[in-house]
């Protein structure tokens, strides 16, 4: 530990040098007696962290408070010594920890939505408080032999889905690969030793072949008088998984387990040495990427090309400058702002405009699984990067449609949207976007969201948007539909509303879920930001509590009475004749996948699969039952449809036609214009089946003009 600490003394002056070591002796003082689990004295996990910090080239502040992070939480100091003995911002590191550490609640899945909530804010504090709670769990991932099986493998799969990933998105490379490696290591041990193995085997193979090339890269930047250093990368074990599983590979079949790296002067050096490199080797289509032109948002910049070497086996080459180099390897921390002559704050925090966007997701929810589900599809996925028709550049999470990147435009964009172009075609708001892609958006005055959009959108930020609209607009409708939504919600449960709403229990719930009132729950539900269930569930565990109600089952019907001849072709648990009804919220149609719920003196109410509703009601409440189609058509059926088509003389003739052609009903038609000519068509028609709807929707999709049909849920 003398030596850790002489170590990093070294890098400060003198009077930083002092603050350093007096952190080091109040930590190692405070945790005297302690152990960590491998027998070791506590001090060194500190001292180990603060020398992580230090590889990091963090500033005086960051290192102490690496020294000090465990004593408030862990020892008798309060964070006011800390303050009194180094000051407001160490202090205020400390405790941003300290905070992050110090969580009480029940359920995993919550405690570790609690645990990011509070990384999040600290980071909008101090973005160093992160640093040093990822310097915190390599350390402890490094040292994780020491803890149980069952230990391991839940810090493991902790740190890969988010420590991991979180410092991706903040451009730690050198972190991240270290963390990706050894959860890999614990979470799949028979699947990295195997791999192991197999790339020993073929290494002194394969680094006889990137050497040849090196060598031939290395005399052509001597002939064009280009300084620099070059050399192979191997890939990390957790990276080639990840690749044979995309590509669905075996490991013989992937070739590029080392990158070759060029690290020269100038930007200039590095679109120099691509030509050469271009002209050496040929260019794999499609293979290319320049994050120099188009940095990631995590400040990574390089120039990424694979090239088709001898024998055919493929291999990449990375060229970068020096400072970009420092930056894949450390990310925010090589453009330290509290560092002098660094870059600016204001700078640096252009480059974290994501963390402020998280920073709102986690207001805008109040479920712990629906936020962990946001960040680890929104935060932590691969981008795409698109651009405006000026030229600007855009980057998405991949998968990103078009609507996702009206609203990443502005919400304004994305609330009056009614068609979008890409490379000057018209295309679905659904299209998936592409690297490269150009995007404009066709918005209309009188356009507005519709509640199918969360079914299309990718992005966190898009999905969040489209809620705060309904949740604003339409605020008095959503506290009436949030209140029968519930009242429905809880007839299933034979107890009435008023039962459920003791003012103590709801002043619970509201107190456990930041809500001001019930008002404020009842327009949650109604704008779908929160689930029936989710409210439904509390307040009948305080329900039961009081009344020692034991077991629910005894006031669910357990068989649904043969009333009348009424099940249009519906067999509830194999059985004809049953009492059923089709939801008026989905309009469900023979040939879709059904769900059935038994209802109060209704009998089975049968819904879509994918009906908004369905998906709010806890899908092992026991009021569900198994419902099948019975085979032959036997009645008529309701469905919607939403149509974006050019408006073109004649257009409402060929859809009336195309309807006609196929016998189907016409029940409602709805039709409105943008100024951009082009039409949202809304209709209501009565079909026989699913084949036929299909047979609709293909018909009408092959009009010139149209954009995008598609079958409306809600």
């Amino acid at each position: 530990m003398d030596a850790i600490l002489r170590k990093i003394k070294s890098g400060y002056s003198k009077k930083d040098a002092m603050i350093i070591e007096r952190a080091y002796l109040l930590s190692e003082k405070a945790h005297t007696g302690q152990l960590r689990e491998s027998g070791e004295p506590y001090i060194t996990h500190p001292s180990n962290v603060a020398e992580i910090l230090f590889e990091l080239g963090l500033d005086t502040a960051t290192i102490a408070a690496g020294y000090l992070h465990d004593v408030v939480e862990d020892t008798g100091i309060e964070i006011e010594e800390v303050e009194e003995q180094f000051g407001s911002e160490i202090a205020m590191l400390v405790n941003g920890v300290t905070k992050i550490s110090k969580i009480e609640i029940s359920s995993h899945e919550e405690r570790q939505a609690e645990n990011l909530r509070k990384m999040l804010l600290a980071m909008a504090e101090d973005i160093r408080v992160i640093l040093i709670k990822l310097a915190d769990r390599l350390h402890n991932m490094r040292t994780l032999k020491y803890r149980s099986h069952q230990s391991q493998l839940a810090v493991s799969q902790e740190t890969i889905e988010i420590y991991a990933p979180l410092a991706h998105r903040l451009g730690i490379f050198k972190i991240k690969w270290e963390l990706e490696d050894l959860a890999f290591y614990y979470l799949y041990p028979d699947e990295y030793s195997d791999l192991a193995k197999k790339v020993s085997m073929r290494r002194q193979e394969r680094e006889d072949i990137i050497e040849s090339k090196i060598e031939k890269i290395r005399n052509e930047m001597k002939s064009h008088n280009i300084k620099g250093t070059i050399d192979g990368r191997p890939k990390h074990f957790y990276s080639i998984y990840n690749k044979m599983n995309s590509q669905d590979k075996p490991f013989e079949q992937i070739f590029d387990l080392t990158a070759i790296r060029l690290v020269v002067e100038d930007i200039r050096a590095c679109y120099t040495i691509l030509g050469i490199v271009h002209t050496i080797w040929t260019p794999m289509p499609g293979r290319f990427k320049d994050y120099i032109a188009m940095p990631k948002p995590n400040l990574y910049q390089s120039i990424h090309t694979t090239l088709m070497g001898e024998h055919g086996i493929p291999f990449e080459v990375q060229i970068r400058t020096r400072e970009m180099h420092r930056t894949a390897e450390y990310g925010i921390a090589a453009h330290w702002k509290y560092k002098e002559n660094e870059k600016t704050s204001t700078e640096l925090d252009s480059k974290l405009v994501w963390l402020r966007q998280i920073l709102e997701w986690q207001n805008e929810t109040n479920d712990a699984k629906e936020f962990m589900n946001t960040i680890k599809l929104d935060l932590f996925s691969d981008e795409v990067f698109v651009f405006t028709p000026k030229g600007d550049v855009i980057n998405l999470v991949v998968g990103a449609s078009t609507l996702d990147f009206a609203y990443r435009i502005h919400s304004g964009v994305g609330n009056m949207c009614v068609g979008a172009k890409v490379n000057e075609k018209m295309v679905p708001l659904n299209t998936e976007l592409k690297t490269g892609d150009i995007v404009s958006i066709i918005t209309s005055k009188t356009g507005k969201p519709s509640r199918d959009w969360l079914k299309i959108v990718k992005s966190s930020h898009a999905r969040n948007k489209i809620r705060a609209y309904f949740k604003k607009e339409g605020k008095e409708e959503n506290l009436e539909k949030g209140k029968h939504m519930l009242e429905e919600s809880v007839k299933r449960h034979n107890v009435s509303l008023a039962d459920l709403l003791q003012k103590e229990w709801v002043e619970k719930y509201c107190n456990k879920n930041t809500f001001k009132n019930l008002e404020d729950v009842y327009a949650a539900i109604g704008y779908g930001g929160l689930a029936t269930g989710q409210v439904l569930t509390f307040l009948m565990n305080e329900y039961r509590a009081s009344h020692k109600v034991v077991d629910e089952e005894e006031i669910i019907v357990k068989k649904v009475k043969k009333e009348s001849n009424t099940s249009n072709g519906v067999l509830v648990k194999g059985e004809k004749n049953m009492l059923v009804r089709f939801a008026q919220c989905c309009h469900p149609v023979q040939g879709d996948q059904i769900k059935g719920y038994i209802t109060r003196g209704r009998g089975v109410s049968i819904h879509r699969s994918d009906c908004y509703n369905v998906k709010n009601i806890p899908q092992d409440d026991p009021r569900f039952i198994d419902v099948t189609w019975e085979g032959t058509q036997v009645g008529r059926y309701n469905a919607r449809l939403s149509i974006i088509i050019a408006d073109t003389p004649g257009l409402i003739v060929q859809i009336s036609n195309a309807i006609q052609s196929l016998g189907v009903d016409l029940i409602k038609f709805n039709a409105t214009v943008t100024s951009d000519h082009v039409a949202k068509v809304e209709l209501k028609v009565r079909i026989n089946d699913t084949v036929q709807l299909e047979n609709l929707i293909s018909k009408i999709r092959s009009i010139d003009g149209c954009v995008d049909i598609y079958r409306r849920t809600s």
